[in-house]
């Protein structure tokens, strides 16, 4: 604050790193260069092995890269890419698309419903997707998205939706992936935050890919994430790319972002559950899409396109300028689902949605736009009604005018005339009775009305006229006097008060800088529709108005307030001229001109009736439009005169266009031109005579001009036919010499041509043989590459020139149009609880993928999933754009060929599965879920696979075992009975080989008359009779026809995730409890206690055994003599008693013994606790005593050796 001025930093110029040596190369020098010339030496290869090593190493980095390159195909303009953010809940998804929102557009969001789209930068538009924890939204998602930004919360680490999604994308190609980690704030230990970073890293790697980016996002600041971290992530999305998925750039598909019901709503009244006729917006994705194609909505089902419309880029990219960032007014944001985006494109119309407090802030700034879009909210009463409250004052001050008062004689009128011409019934207006009675009387047309003076005058004797031009000579004294009291007003003011006369909406869109240019030329009051004759006569009136202006000022001022008065009340409603205000201005104004005719204040206004005549004249000499007379406007091809505001509406230029006239006379009626006098006969051979041969021709259409071009151009020709030869024209004989000179000429210019062809050769031979023999640095991979981008180039400039509409209807709807679909019979739930939170999805299909049949799969149970699949339970697939629900039939391929039905999938191992589902390519995966209902706590995603074949020649077979019982048996022959039924299943299994349970293999001969099935086979060897005998056949195996789509965007809100097809065996047992009876010989038997045996061993064996093993030799005890047996004692109750108490004494001693031990027990546990710290203390003190000991013993070592060493001292 001393005065001083604060210094600011100086530049400091780059003199090393990128950016110098950027700079250093544009001036044309090169450090790494100068450095070789400077030390050679230095840049010599000093180690062969290691450059060796070097080099291959660069190449295998470099044969990583290596992809197959693909075509190109992306358009100019391409579509914005979808960034899909997922994650489980509560771990900041809506918060991290908030803020790359505010980071790109500098706007705030509330709700993310649906897509949100917003211009990135110059070059790109991104669009936001959250993706809820619904799997049915996962799977749709997956397919669609060109970036996935995967949120995975810090403090809790991976949860089951983070892997089930990623593996949703290896099966359906897989997208770019970034992963965010969130929550970090929770951590407080440094090390435990690196620590985990580094754990989920490594994780997240070996899911991904190794090197995959992972975002750390540290913390939150007022509930956004910090902004810089958000601004690297945003940086990152801007410059990343993207490489063409094969589903996507093979199908075309709009993420939709806009709704819009369009049944008839009297339809919808009598028939609430009516097929609803909906139309669907979005950018169109993948490849072209044709009109009347079919699509698949996942979630809804298949549908035919009814009608499909390209309309304006709602959030288009910024023009092609050199600049390094996006204004704001560029920073589009598009959001039609969460009620972002004012402005709403339909096919005919374009919706300003204007909040309530937006337009009470806009009302105290008047601009027109804004005016006009208020005034239309807020009328209450319809034009007509205020057309007919409306009042005019032709002068300031003088009384206003009200319709009713004239529109008995001056108001127009419809007629309905039949012109016989025509041959159809025409809409004549009629202005008043008398204009009709004179013109049946005296049968003149009203333009020879208004070309004569003396007959107008003559009608104006009428005493309504001249009650009239009474009541304007009051209004015009009146206007007099007020002008001479009031103070003169400047022109300029009076520009500016005036309001613009509009006919459409885009007159008033202009900017207020236009409309000042405009009352700059003088005509502040015109509406801009009128002729260049108009213009050129009001001009004419202008200037010399301005020579009068200086003797009458008042005029001016009169003729200014005359206009302005016309738009006084701005208030009222937004004036616009109809044809009846038009018609009753006009007739006023030339009845007031009449009946002042020699006011010397009127000058300028003489002779405006001859040159009104004269222009209309000339007008209706012009050669009519006829495109204008047909289709009521004409084609403007030219874009000049067009302008557009923001790139959306096209701002009309009336009074600049050349062919556009407003409330012009029709001109497909002719007037004869009466200045011609075709009496005489000169007048009338003039007219005509360029109508023959002999007449002045222009050069380029001259008979004899195009004749000697044609000579020049053709020269000598012969007749095939009659072998006649034509020489051309040489010219006269004089001119043998040129003739001479140019056939010089002319075999000069045929050697240089021929040198030229010699040399054109020799190179192209050059080209070949070094092609051939110079192989150069190009490789294999490279010209690929470059035949790749030939092709896209191709492709870009086949249609580059021609109009959107043209090169529709050839190649159809490219990738990156916002488009319009209309589909009808859709379901009515669709719309009834259309929830914007979940995605809507339009998937083009191809030709034949719109059909059902049979399709063979390959398939693997996921290692994650618990449980393994069972053949013919339902599984719900999600193959191509369709999510549905079918019974598999799963299958192994043995040695032979034979597709051998499995009843459950193997556990670490591929199957096959046939299914009856929607056609799709060859090389299609897939991947199955059981249920798509609620969430799992364990893993969702059963199995994943890829389609083989889509046809039914697979096969698939069961094994059959059939039983049969021998009845009779002759050596090796026996009758069976029991395995058939017939006489003729026996003869279709003549020859076939059987086996008995016991291996005796046998074949089937021959079919026996009685019993029925029973027949003779000769075996190996004699059968018994209690042998079973069994044949082993295939049984081919029909797949279900089951294809059921998953309507999950047909439930109420809030119950979409919580869609149950078909259920499996399993879950219908469960639910319905139904138990199943076991087979009684499956099950475990108890043994039945028998009676043991005492073992016997032979004793031999006894003796080798040693003593332990041996049995030992116990008598039986006998009985015990009756003697010896004692007597139970019977006690007293004294003696119980006394018993009693001693029991009780004994134990109480017990007790305090025990007692007394555990505490005796516990303090020698202490005591020895204590001597062995004791023991340790000791043991320490000696240890350390031990050392001192040996380090004074040591130093006195070290001193005798360091004595020893210097010798013995000389006094010794």
């Amino acid at each position: 604050m001393d005065g001083k001025v604060k210094e600011q930093k100086r530049h400091q110029a780059k003199h090393s790193g990128p950016k110098a040596q950027k700079k250093l190369k544009k001036q044309g020098g090169s450090t790494e260069e100068d450095e070789c010339k400077r030390n050679p030496k230095a840049f010599a290869v000093q180690s062969a092995v290691r450059m060796a090593k070097t080099f291959h190493r660069a190449q295998d980095i470099k044969t990583k890269k290596h992809h197959i390159p693909l075509v190109d195909r992306t358009p100019l303009e391409p579509p914005p890419v979808v960034i899909v953010v997922v994650g489980p809940p509560k771990v900041g998804k809506s918060t991290l698309i908030r803020c790359l929102i505010k980071n790109f557009t500098r706007q705030k969001m509330g709700d993310i419903c649906g897509p949100v789209t917003i211009v990135s930068g110059k070059k790109r538009r991104l669009t936001f997707m959250e993706c809820n924890n619904d799997i049915n939204t996962m799977i749709d998602l997956a397919k669609v998205a060109d970036l996935v930004l995967m949120l995975i919360d810090a403090s809790f680490g991976f949860e089951m939706e983070t892997f089930e999604f990623l593996n949703i994308c290896q099966v359906h190609g897989f997208p770019r992936i970034m992963g965010v980690l969130t929550h970090l704030d929770s951590f407080k230990n440094n090390k435990t935050l690196r620590k985990t970073k580094k754990n989920l890293k490594h994780r997240f790697w070996t899911e991904v890919y190794q090197g995959a980016k992972l975002f750390y996002l540290s913390g939150m600041v007022y509930g956004e994430y910090q902004t810089q971290e958000v601004k690297n992530l945003g940086r990152f999305i801007s410059v990343m790319k993207f490489r063409p998925l094969v589903w996507q750039t093979s199908h075309p598909y709009v993420l939709v972002d806009r709704m819009e019901d369009l049944t008839d709503p009297e339809r919808v009244r009598t028939d609430p559950k009516c097929d609803r006729t909906v139309s669907l917006y979005g950018y169109l994705r993948g490849t072209h899409l044709k009109n009347k194609g079919q699509v698949h909505v996942p979630g809804v089902g298949d549908f035919q396109v009814s009608d499909v419309n390209f309309l304006p880029d709602p959030c288009p990219l910024p023009d092609a300028q050199k600049k390094r960032a996006l204004n704001e007014k560029e920073r589009l944001l598009y959001a039609p689902m969460a009620g972002v985006g004012g402005v709403v494109y339909d096919k005919d119309a374009v919706y300003i949605d204007l909040p309530a407090n937006h337009v009470n802030q806009q009302q105290e700034e008047v601009r027109p736009t804004t005016e006009l879009v208020q005034s239309l909210i807020d009328t209450h009463a319809t034009l007509d009604a205020k057309m007919a409250a409306s009042k005019v004052s032709l002068f300031s001050g003088s009384v206003t005018l009200d319709p009713t008062d004239i529109e008995e004689k001056e108001g127009p009128h419809e007629k309905q005339v039949w012109d016989p011409n025509t041959q159809r019934e025409r809409r004549a207006v009629v202005f008043t009775e008398e204009e009709e009675e004179e013109d049946a009387v005296t049968g003149s047309s009203d333009e020879e009305d208004d070309n004569s003076e003396d007959s107008e005058q003559e009608k104006e004797a009428d005493e309504e006229d001249d009650n009239l031009s009474t009541f304007l000579k009051d209004a015009r004294a009146r206007s007099e006097r007020t002008e001479k009291t009031a103070p003169p007003v400047k022109r300029q003011r009076v520009e500016e008060e005036m309001l613009v006369f509009a006919d459409s909406e885009d007159d008033l869109e202009m900017s207020e800088e236009e409309s000042e240019e405009k009352g700059q030329s003088g005509r502040a009051g015109d509406s801009g529709h009128c002729s260049e004759e108009d213009e050129e006569e009001t001009e004419d009136e202008e200037e010399e108005d301005d020579d009068q202006e200086s003797d009458d000022e008042s005029t001016v001022e009169l003729d200014q307030h005359f206009l302005n008065t016309l738009a006084k009340d701005k208030s009222d409603f937004i004036f616009a001229i109809s044809s009846f205000h038009f018609h009753v201005v006009l007739t006023l104004i030339r009845r007031h001109v009449i009946l002042f005719p020699s006011s010397g204040t009127l000058k300028w206004k003489e002779g405006l009736q001859q040159k009104a005549s004269e222009a209309f004249l000339r007008h209706q000499e012009a050669a009519p439009n006829l495109r204008k007379l047909v289709y009521g406007s004409e084609a403007d091809d030219s874009e000049e005169d067009k302008e557009e505001l923001g790139g959306l509406f096209r701002v009309s230029r009336p009074q600049k266009s050349k062919k556009f006239k407003a409330n012009a006379v029709d001109c497909s009626r002719f007037i004869p031109d009466t200045s011609h006098n075709w009496d005489l006969e000169e007048v009338m051979l003039n007219s005509i005579r360029d109508c023959f041969v002999t007449g002045k021709w222009e050069e380029s259409q001259d008979a004899a001009t195009l004749l000697k071009e044609d000579e020049e151009l053709y020269g000598d020709f012969e007749d095939l036919e009659t072998g006649e030869v034509h020489k051309g024209q040489t010219g006269e004989k004089d001119d043998d010499n040129d003739d001479e000179a140019e056939e010089s000429l002319v075999k000069v210019d045929d050697e240089e041509v021929q040198k030229n062809k010699r040399l054109d050769k020799k190179r192209r031979l050059k080209e070949r043989f070094d092609a051939e023999y110079d192989d150069g640095d190009a490789t294999y991979f490279d010209d690929l590459k470059e035949e790749m981008q030939k092709q896209a180039e191709l492709n870009r400039a086949e249609f580059e020139d021609v109009d959107d509409e043209t090169r529709v209807q050839y190649e159809g709807f490219r990738p990156g149009m916002y488009v319009r679909l209309e589909i009808s019979s859709i379901p009515c739930e669709f719309v009834i609880n259309f929830d914007p939170h979940y995605p809507v999805i339009l998937g083009g299909l191809g030709s034949s993928e719109g059909n059902i049949g049979y399709l063979q799969m390959r398939l693997k149970k996921h290692r994650w999933y618990e449980r393994i699949l069972k053949t013919r339970d339902p599984l719900i697939l999600s193959l191509g754009w369709r999510r549905f629900q079918t019974i598999p039939l799963y299958h192994i391929e043995d040695h032979n060929g034979r597709h051998r039905l499995l009843k459950y999938t193997p556990q670490h191992m591929h199957c096959g599965a046939s299914i009856w589902g929607p056609i799709t390519p060859q090389g299609t995966g897939f991947l199955a879920v059981q249920s798509v209902a609620g969430t799992k706590a364990n893993f969702r995603i059963a199995a994943t696979g890829v389609v083989l074949d889509l046809d039914k020649s697979v096969t698939v077979v069961k094994k059959l075992k059939l039983i049969g019982y021998p009845y009779k048996i002759f050596k090796n022959t026996c009758f069976i009975k029991g395995m058939f039924n017939t006489v003729l299943e026996v003869a279709k299994f003549e020859g076939a080989s059987v086996r008995t349970v016991s291996g005796v293999r046998g074949q089937i001969k021959k079919a026996l008359s009685t019993p029925p099935g029973a027949y003779r086979a000769t075996f190996e060897d004699r059968l018994l009779m209690s042998d079973i005998v069994f044949l082993r056949s295939w049984y081919p195996v029909s797949v279900p026809q089951l294809y059921n789509p998953v309507t999950s965007l047909l439930l109420p809100v809030g119950q979409k995730d919580n869609w149950a097809g078909m259920r499996t065996m399993g879950q219908l047992k469960h639910d319905l409890g139904i138990r199943n009876k076991p087979n009684a010989d499956s099950l475990y038997k108890s043994e039945a206690k028998g009676i043991s045996t005492p073992s016997t061993f032979p004793k031999e064996l006894q003796k080798s055994l040693p003593f332990k093993s041996k049995p030992k030799q116990q008598q039986s005890k006998g009985k015990t003599p009756r003697d010896l047996q004692r007597p139970s004692v019977i006690r007293e109750p004294h003696e119980r008693k006394v018993a009693a108490l001693l029991h009780a004494l004994s134990t109480v001693h017990n007790y305090k013994r025990k007692k007394a031990h555990m505490v005796q027990h516990a303090k020698h546990k202490e005591f020895l606790q204590q001597k062995g710290k004791q023991e340790e203390a000791k043991l320490k003190r000696q240890k350390e005593a031990r050392k001192k000991l040996y380090r004074v013993m040591g130093q006195m070592d070290r001193k005798k050796l360091r004595s020893s060493l210097k010798g013995a001292p000389q006094e010794d």
